[in-house]
């Protein structure tokens, strides 16, 4: 069984026990969150797809940790204009651990 997730404008396919790495959510580690945003989930031969989301499916993760991503820098140069910026940016990240993916019967 997987499924597709939405979280901080990005897509995840998740199975059980997977680790992914999300946009940041304010939550504690070791705290149990659900994802309801979940757009697609297939399960043995049957797929349920949503429109664009699925009623009453969640996916349970627990936090792991937070951590940040390696810093990307952006350099702008305009040649013979004496111009120059550089500017860097780090994403703030938390490590999420799929616990369940429960959908609605019925």
């Amino acid at each position: 069984m997987f499924a597709i997730v939405e979280t901080g404008g990005k897509q995840y396919k998740v199975a059980k026990d997977t680790v992914i790495l999300a946009e940041l959510i304010k939550a504690k580690d070791g705290q149990s969150i659900k994802l309801n945003k979940v757009l697609l989930v297939k399960e043995g031969n049957s797929v349920h797809v949503g429109t664009p989301y699925i009623k009453g499916a969640t996916v349970t993760c627990e936090v792991l940790s937070h951590l940040r991503q390696d810093k990307v820098v952006a350099f702008k140069y305009r040649k013979r204009k004496s111009s120059k910026k550089k500017i860097g940016h780090r994403q703030n990240l938390i490590k999420l651990k799929v616990k369940e993916i429960e959908i609605a019967k019925g």
